[in-house]
C-alpha cells in the first residue's frame, strides 16, 4: 500500500512513512546488537528492546495525531466525570445518572456502523475533521449550559447522545487512518502508543476532574478545560494529508455498504474470532461494576485504587510494549493475553486483601493492553483498505458496547448470587471459552502476521 505524506512546509519536509526519522527507542534496540549480529544479552540491551516502539513518532502526521489524541482524551475523561456528577447534583437520582450511559449506547451502535461505511466512501480527513468539530461543539454547548445555569437534565442527556454519535464516527475513521500514516511493520507500535495515551488520559482525567469539580464553578471549569484540550485533536485533524477512498470503494454509503462489510466479516474467521474474544473478555470478565460493593463489603474502602488499577496496568504495559510488534503468531498472542486478563480478574475476585486484588487487576490491565493492540492490529492489517472503515465501525461498537454489557452482566449476577460468583465465576468461564474456541478456529490460532493475507475476494 502506498502512503500519502502529510502536508509540510518547504522548510520542514515530512518523511515518508516508509522512511525513518530521528533515532527512536526501537532503533536503539536494533543498534544494541553485537558486531556478529546477535542481540546483546545485557540488561541495557534487554531494556532497549522492551521499551515502547517510538518509530511512528518520527512521522509528523502520526506524531500530531498521537499528541492531539492524548490531550483530547484527558479532556474527554473530564467531561465523562463532570456529566454524571452534574446530573446527580441536579436530580439526586442514580437512575438519571445511569441514563447518561444508556442514551449514549444507541448512537454509538448506529453511527459507529454508518460512520465506518461513510469513511470508506469519502475523504477520511474531511470526515474525521467534521466529526471532531461536532464533538467539540457539543463540549462548548455543555460549557454554555453550565455557565448560564440552565439546570436541564434533559438537555445534558441530549447533548451526551449527540456527542456519542460524533465520538463513534471519529473513532471509526481514526482507526482506519492509522495504517495510512505508518508503514505496516510499525502498526503494532503505533497502536500501542495510542492505547498508552488513552490509558494515561484515564488516569490523569479523573484526577484533574476531581480537582476542578471541588472549585467554585467546577462544572464550567471541567467543560472548559475539555474544550481547550480538544483543540489539539482539531489541529492534528486539520494537518492530516488528503485521504481519499481506496480504489474500488463504494461511492454510496448506506445500509447496503454496511451489510457488505458485515458479510466480509462473517467470511473471515480471523476477524470474527478477534471480535469474539473481545466480547467474551468484556462481558464475562469485566469486574468494574462490582468495585463499589467489593470496597464496601470486603475491603472496607479502597474504591479508588480498584478503579485505577486496570488503567495503571495498561499504562505500564504500554511503556514496555516494544516486543509486541515482533510477535508473528498474533492469534495465539491475542488468545493468551485474554486468558491472562480473565485469569487475573478471577484471582482478584478471590482475594481478601485490597492490595492483592489491586496487584492482580494491574496484571489484568497489562494483559488487556496487549490484547487491545493485537485486536486493532489484526483488523487494520487483515482487512482491505476499501472495507477498513466499516470494519473499524464494528470494532468501535464492540469495544464501546462490550464493557456496558459487562457491567449489566456483573450487576445482575451480583443481585442473585454472591460477589465472588459474580466477579470470578464468569471470568473463569471466559478462560475456558476463549481458549477452547481459539483452538477450534484454526485459521485464527495459526494466524501469522507476516505471512497471512486478507480473505479471498477482499480486494486491494
Amino acid at each position: 500500500m502506498s502512503h500519502t505524506p502529510s502536508t509540510a512546509t518547504p522548510e520542514t519536509p515530512e518523511p515518508e512513512p516508509g522512511r525513518h526519522g530521528p533515532e527512536s527507542a526501537q532503533e536503539a534496540a536494533e543498534a544494541a546488537e553485537a558486531p556478529n549480529g546477535t542481540p546483546r544479552t545485557g540488561l541495557r540491551g534487554l531494556l532497549r528492546r522492551a521499551v515502547a516502539d517510538t518509530r511512528p513518532l518520527a512521522l509528523p502526521a502520526f506524531r500530531r495525531t498521537f499528541l492531539g489524541q492524548g490531550a483530547a482524551l484527558v479532556g474527554v475523561m473530564l467531561t465523562s466525570v463532570a456529566v454524571p456528577v452534574q446530573l446527580y447534583a441536579l436530580t439526586g437520582s442514580s437512575l438519571i445518572v445511569g441514563l447518561g450511559g444508556l442514551v449514549g449506547l444507541l448512537p454509538i451502535v448506529v453511527f459507529g456502523l454508518y460512520g465506518g461505511a461513510v469513511a470508506d466512501a469519502v475523504d477520511r480527513r474531511r470526515l474525521y475533521l467534521g466529526s471532531c468539530l461536532l464533538t467539540w461543539a457539543v463540549t462548548l454547548a455543555l460549557l454554555l449550559q453550565s455557565v448560564l445555569e440552565v439546570r436541564s437534565p434533559a438537555l445534558i442527556l441530549a447533548l451526551v447522545a449527540v456527542q456519542s454519535g460524533g465520538f463513534a464516527v471519529s473513532s471509526s475513521v481514526r482507526g482506519a487512518i492509522v495504517p495510512l500514516l505508518v508503514p505496516a511493520e510499525q502498526i503494532p507500535g503505533a497502536n500501542a502508543l495510542l492505547y498508552t495515551a488513552g490509558d494515561l488520559g484515564q488516569v490523569l482525567g479523573p484526577l484533574l476532574a476531581g480537582l476542578l469539580l471541588s472549585l467554585p464553578g467546577g462544572f464550567s471549569l471541567a467543560y472548559g478545560a475539555d474544550a481547550l484540550l480538544f483543540t489539539a485533536a482539531l489541529y492534528a485533524a486539520l494537518r492530516l494529508p488528503p485521504l481519499p477512498p481506496a480504489q474500488g470503494a463504494t461511492g454510496r454509503p448506506g445500509l447496503r455498504s454496511v451489510l457488505d462489510g458485515l458479510r466480509f466479516l462473517g467470511g473471515s474467521p480471523v476477524l470474527v474470532m478477534s471480535f469474539a474474544v473481545d466480547i467474551a473478555a468484556m462481558v464475562l470478565a469485566m469486574p468494574q461494576a462490582l468495585f463499589p460493593q467489593a470496597a464496601a463489603e470486603r475491603f472496607h474502602g479502597g474504591v479508588g485504587p480498584l478503579y485505577a488499577a486496570i488503567a495503571a496496568g495498561s499504562l505500564a504495559a504500554g511503556l514496555f510494549s516494544g516486543w509486541i510488534g515482533r510477535v508473528r503468531r498474533q492469534g495465539v498472542a491475542l488468545t493468551l493475553a485474554v486468558v491472562v486478563w480473565a485469569a487475573a480478574v478471577a484471582a482478584a475476585g478471590f482475594a481478601r486483601s485490597l492490595w492483592a486484588a489491586v496487584a492482580l487487576l494491574v496484571l489484568a490491565g497489562a494483559a488487556d493492553l496487549v490484547s487491545a493492540v493485537y485486536r486493532q492490529t489484526i483488523l487494520q492489517t487483515y482487512a482491505p483498505d476499501r472495507l477498513r472503515g466499516r470494519l473499524q465501525g464494528v470494532f468501535t461498537v464492540v469495544v464501546s458496547g462490550g464493557p456496558r454489557l459487562g457491567d449489566l452482566r456483573a450487576g445482575t449476577t451480583a443481585a442473585v448470587a454472591s460477589l465472588t460468583v459474580a466477579w470470578s465465576g464468569a471470568a473463569l468461564v471466559c478462560v475456558v471459552l476463549v481458549l477452547g474456541a481459539a483452538l477450534l478456529v484454526r485459521p485464527f490460532w495459526e494466524y501469522d502476521a507476516r505471512a497471512a493475507k486478507p480473505a479471498p475476494g477482499a480486494g486491494a
